[in-house]
């Protein structure tokens, strides 16, 4: 009962999870947007984004929507380039424009990520042990069930915070022009206007978390026997949670492709206020891409998204077990003080 009981106080705090998550997610925004700013300059190279409307931009971690303003504006996607490929872009966007321009979509990205992997991560290590202590046993579907609640709940916080980011980055509204047209859309819609599209990112991101917290507990017990270790290294984090990334990425690709149509549907009509005739429901939305692009279209992209899925999941996963092993020594030297 006492070792049971040291051990108890050797883990991370619920503070101690949340810092490592908070680390987590700022490496990995600093570390994957380079690589969608250089994928959404090539992308407005080949095909300008007319004014007025909008593109998904996505750090790994999280999507945003950009509006394209006009000719004259210096948004960073707006930029003139004559790129051959990602290299190419990469060295020209450092060499012309500074490195610095290489993280021009950061901020819009830590806004949302942070509170958000903050949510998702922390729960999730807290799911799963009330589960396992609870059931008295570590079955498999414990990551499947703890990761898509902790999904499920990130998501519903913080859905409300990127309509109204969005609102604020098309406006570009003062705090109190803000509280007034939020105010006015719940009084004349109701409070679960502010969850619009929530639906669309349940659809893709439950399946994808109850599939990437499986796979990478299951990589992660299997090479942790196979070297002989007690608690995960870097290594076997990084590698469990590249694979696991990958292998979720690559199934719910179709439901991927379908929340972008959603996402940008329901940018035009909420916030430029863009009609739309045809239905942006996700089973009408699929059967449209289907009947235009055959079943290749629900897969448009896949190779983009594993490169900056696989990455940011291993990055993530790897910086937050590092960060937790951290706060368990720092827990057992501060308990065999005297």
């Amino acid at each position: 009962m006492a070792e049971m009981s040291d051990s108890n106080l050797e883990k991370p705090t619920i503070i101690q999870q949340a810092m490592a998550s908070c680390c987590g997610a700022l490496i990995t925004s600093l570390l994957v947007s380079p690589l969608d700013v250089i994928k959404t300059r090539l992308q407005a190279q080949s095909n300008p984004f007319p004014k007025g409307k909008c593109f998904v931009y996505s750090s790994g971690l999280m999507d945003h929507i950009c509006v394209c303003e006009n000719g004259d504006s210096k948004a960073w996607y707006k930029k003139p380039g004559n790129f051959k490929g990602t290299l190419d872009a990469f060295v020209k966007i450092i060499r012309i424009e500074g490195i610095r321009s290489l993280w021009s979509g950061l901020p819009p990205t830590l806004i949302m990520a942070v509170p958000n992997t903050i949510i998702y991560f922390t729960l999730y290590d807290q799911l799963r042990e009330a589960l396992k202590y609870r059931l008295e046993k570590d079955d498999g579907y414990i990551p499947v069930l703890a990761g898509s609640l902790s999904r499920f709940s990130s998501i519903t916080v913080v859905s409300p915070l990127e309509l109204i980011r969005t609102r604020m980055q098309h406006r570009k509204l003062s705090y109190k022009q803000l509280y007034l047209c939020v105010s006015t859309k719940v009084a004349a819609d109701g409070w679960f206007s502010l969850w619009r599209g929530w639906s669309s990112t349940v659809l893709r991101d439950i399946p994808f978390s109850a599939m990437y917290w499986y796979n990478y507990e299951r990589f992660k017990m299997m090479m942790c026997e196979k070297v002989g270790a007690r608690e995960p290294t870097f290594f076997i984090a990084f590698t469990s949670g590249a694979a696991s990334g990958s292998i979720a990425a690559v199934i719910t690709q179709p439901f991927d492709v379908v929340k972008t149509h959603r996402q940008t549907a329901l940018w035009e009509s909420e916030t430029l206020e863009i009609p739309q005739r045809d239905s942006t429901s996700t089973w009408a939305v699929m059967r449209k891409i289907v009947a235009s692009s055959g079943m290749t279209g629900l897969f448009a992209g896949i190779i983009p998204r594993l490169c900056k899925v696989a990455p940011a999941c291993a990055i993530m996963i790897s910086t937050y077990e590092y960060g937790k092993s951290f706060f368990s020594h720092l827990n057992e030297k501060m308990n065999q003080r005297p």
